[in-house]
Parts: C-alpha cells; sequence; structure tokens
C-alpha cells in the first residue's frame, strides 16, 4: 500500500513537472525575440578632421552596424569626432549608441587596409590626402563615402579611383544634401514642366541661364559659441582653394536641375569659358577666434603680408554645359552678421519663365522659390499653367501653394518628407550599385571645378 502511494506521488510530480515543462517551452517559443537583421553597412571612419566626418551617425539606423572603427592619427582632429559621437550617444533626445573603436597609431592607413574592420568608409577631413585615402580605399575592396570635395587639383586620380570602383562593382559617392533641399526639388519639378517653364535657354556669358552662389561665413553664431575650424582649413593647399571646395555643391546643382538622370560626358559636354578667384582676409585675432589657435602655423607663412592672412576662398567660374551657359560663384566672409545667415542663389531661365531662389533678408534668410514670367507672356495663359502645375505638384507635395506677389509667384511647400543623404549613401552600398549617372556625373563635376582652378591661376 506504501509502495502504490509513492508510486502514484512519483507520477503526479512527473505530470506536474511535464506540464511546466510545456508551457515554459509554450512561452519561450511564443516570447522568443525577433532575429537581429545584420546590418548593411559596417562603417570605418577614416582620420576625420571635419564635422561632416559624422554625418552618417547622427541618428540610430538599423542598416549600419553600431560598432564603428575609426583609424586617425592622434591629435586634435580625431578627438574633436570623437566628443562629437560621446555627445551624440549621451543626449536626451533620441540618443545614438555607436561604439567606437579607435585607433591613433602612425601606420593607421595601413592598419586599416590590412583589418578590414567594414565594408564601406567614410572620408572627411583633410583634403590634401583624399585622393591618395580614396584610392587605397577601392583599391582594397571598400566602398567609399567621401565628403566633397573629393579631390582638389588632381584629377585623373580621382577619375582612375572611379575605374577601379567600377570595375570592382563598389560605391564611390560624395553626398550632396543640397539636392535634398524643397526648394531645389520644386525648382526642378517645374523645370519639367514645357507649358510653365518651357525650355532651357541657351544663355550667354552676360546673361548665363545655370546660376548658382552661396555665401558662407567663417565665424557663425554668438561668440564663443562658433564652431572650431581647424587651422588647416585656412591653407588652400590641404582645404582647396574655395572654387574648388563649396563650388562643388553648386556645380552638382546646375547639372541635376538641367540634367536630371542624363549621364555626362566630361570631354564633350563641357567647355569652360572663365574664372578668377580672389581672398577673404583676416587679422590674428580672427584667425584666434575662429579657430583656438595662438599665432599662424608655419604652413601658412606663404598666405601673409603684414600678419594679415589672405585665404582664397572665393571664386567664380563662367562654362557651359551641353552648350547652356552656367555661373557659378562662392563667397566667404569673415563673420555672420547677427540676425543673418549662409545664403543660398539660384536661377534657372526658360523660354517661357525663370525660375529663381532667393534667401535674403527679405526672405528671411530662407530659401525661397519664385516663378517670373518673360516679358510679353499671356497672363491668362501663365494663370492657366500655373493652375495645372500646382494640381501636379499637389499630388507628391500636398499643401504646396503659388502666391502671386507683383509680376511673379512666390511658390509656398506643402507636406514634404526630406530625404537623409545617409539613407542614400546606405541604399547605394546595400544594393551595391548607383543610378547610371551618378559616377560620369561626378566625374565630370570635378573635371569642372579643378578646370576653373587651373583656369583661375593662369
Amino acid at each position: 500500500m506504501i509502495q502504490t502511494i509513492s508510486n502514484f506521488r512519483l507520477l503526479v510530480v512527473v505530470i506536474v513537472l511535464s506540464a511546466i515543462f510545456v508551457l515554459n517551452s509554450a512561452s519561450i517559443i511564443t516570447k522568443a525575440p525577433a532575429t537581429r537583421v545584420k546590418a548593411s553597412v559596417k562603417l570605418i571612419i577614416l582620420d576625420p578632421g571635419h564635422g561632416h566626418a559624422t554625418f552618417m551617425q547622427g541618428s540610430v539606423n538599423p542598416e549600419i552596424d553600431p560598432e564603428v572603427h575609426v583609424y586617425a592619427p592622434a591629435g586634435p582632429d580625431v578627438q574633436q569626432y570623437i566628443n562629437s559621437i560621446e555627445r551624440a550617444n549621451s543626449r536626451k533626445s533620441n540618443p545614438t549608441n555607436w561604439k567606437l573603436v579607435v585607433y591613433t597609431g602612425p601606420d593607421y592607413l595601413q592598419k586599416m587596409l590590412s583589418e578590414k574592420k567594414g565594408n564601406a568608409v567614410l572620408i572627411s577631413g583633410n583634403n590634401s590626402r583624399k585622393s591618395l585615402y580614396i584610392r587605397s580605399s577601392v583599391e582594397a575592396g571598400f566602398h567609399v563615402i567621401a565628403d566633397k570635395p573629393m579631390a582638389i587639383t588632381d584629377f585623373k586620380a580621382l577619375k582612375k579611383s572611379f575605374e577601379i570602383a567600377k570595375r570592382k562593382g563598389l560605391v564611390l559617392f560624395d553626398p550632396m544634401d543640397l539636392r535634398y533641399d524643397i526648394s531645389n526639388i520644386l525648382q526642378k519639378e517645374l523645370a519639367l514642366m514645357p507649358g510653365l517653364f518651357g525650355s532651357l535657354q541657351k544663355g550667354s556669358l552676360e546673361n548665363p541661364t545655370l546660376v548658382q552662389a552661396n555665401l558662407h561665413h567663417y565665424l557663425k553664431g554668438p561668440t564663443g559659441q562658433t564652431g572650431v575650424r581647424p587651422a588647416w582649413f585656412f591653407d588652400v593647399d590641404q582645404q582647396g582653394h574655395g572654387i574648388v571646395d563649396v563650388s562643388t555643391h553648386l556645380v552638382d546643382l546646375n547639372q541635376w536641375l538641367a540634367f536630371p538622370v542624363e549621364s555626362l560626358n566630361y570631354k564633350t559636354d563641357i567647355k569652360m569659358i572663365s574664372s578668377r578667384e580672389w581672398p577673404t582676409k583676416l587679422r590674428p585675432s580672427e584667425f584666434k577666434l575662429v579657430t583656438r589657435v595662438d599665432g599662424y602655423p608655419p604652413y601658412l607663412k606663404k598666405d601673409l603680408q603684414d600678419s594679415i592672412l589672405s585665404v582664397y576662398s572665393n571664386g567664380e567660374m563662367n562654362y557651359t554645359l551641353k552648350g547652356i551657359h552656367s555661373k557659378v560663384t562662392v563667397l566667404w566672409n569673415y563673420k555672420e552678421p547677427a540676425g543673418s545667415s549662409d545664403t543660398h542663389y539660384s536661377l534657372m531661365r526658360g523660354t517661357k519663365a525663370d525660375l529663381e531662389i532667393r534667401q535674403g533678408a527679405a526672405e528671411q534668410y530662407k530659401a525661397t522659390l519664385f516663378i517670373k514670367p518673360l516679358a510679353g507672356t499671356n497672363p491668362t495663359e501663365f494663370e492657366n499653367s500655373i493652375k495645372a502645375a500646382g494640381e501636379k505638384l499637389q499630388q507628391q507635395y500636398p499643401g504646396t501653394e503659388f502666391v502671386k506677389k507683383g509680376n511673379e509667384w512666390e511658390v509656398k511647400p506643402g507636406k514634404f518628407q526630406r530625404t537623409n543623404s545617409t539613407e542614400v549613401a546606405v541604399n547605394y552600398i546595400k544594393n551595391g550599385k548607383m543610378p547610371e549617372w551618378e559616377a560620369p556625373n561626378m566625374i565630370a563635376k570635378y573635371f569642372i571645378t579643378i578646370g576653373a582652378l587651373k583656369k583661375a591661376k593662369r
């Protein structure tokens, strides 16, 4: 009898334990965490020396592995990058979760190439080293995302890097943020509407059809709160002349606006007519305020006269793009006036209307697009074209309005989801390719900027 009870108790225990196991097994199955999708981009940061080195790390992106390897010479440039990432990781609103693995030995480039800790290299820093960095990276099999300018003097070396990248099936890309501003997007959209814009005029040297101009400032915001620029930023041998630096964005816009998704041939589609450059002059106190550096480094002595530093950051170029007269101007002033901002100006001349972006005081320093019908245009017909254009834009940008102001129409954008240049770069890497027109148009872009510098020097 005692044995029977013991067996019964044993049977009950077995049944209970089995039930618990089944329940726990079901719980494990139903609550199992989702399998983590492998990131498309394993990022490497090479010698960061510019704030743009962090542009792919501004927010958490599941397509980018949170572990990022950094290779750079020891010094203030890499430390400034590290500090920026630490601030992003510790901010209260939408903090990031980057884990940096930093190497700062003198053989940092060779170390990066041999260790192969990622599949994409981001290069943003001293422009004099970019040709070497880009060529070495693509030869080693890395995708490359390079901050502009990719090249400041050596066009042939850059072209060779593009050839290597194409042969190896790699992405070599310089993100152009101005393409994603709504004013530029709407300007391009309207230029594709023959009923409103007509077609591009040929223009002339005196009245170019495609015009781009930017004004920048070395010192921004209240004194003491401005971003620090490295001293080498003011050396044209390291940063590049203005005509090959910021102008990269402007040349890109002329191509993107006038010939979207069309491949350009730098040998046949471009003719440089004229170019010139001139300096912005800085006093020692101004240089110190911008760089936090006492005294001028030796490499700037060549640009000094009576303690005044001449920085050749201003330039202008006139050229034709597939026969269309084009002009690009870039300007740098020392200090941003109170209440003002950097500004951008853009003009496209059509056979029916001009499309003009202004960003001055009258626009409260906000880029604003205007449509200006040509003299002699029938008012009723043009208003019908405006109405048709508005209806078409509503489909993609609901709420977009055209407001008549005198003899022109102001375009007020509606709902708009800005494309992030990080997403574009990630998608290019993820797909292992870019649109067919990207590479030839980048080559054409640098052929223009470097050609303009050569002509200005002559």
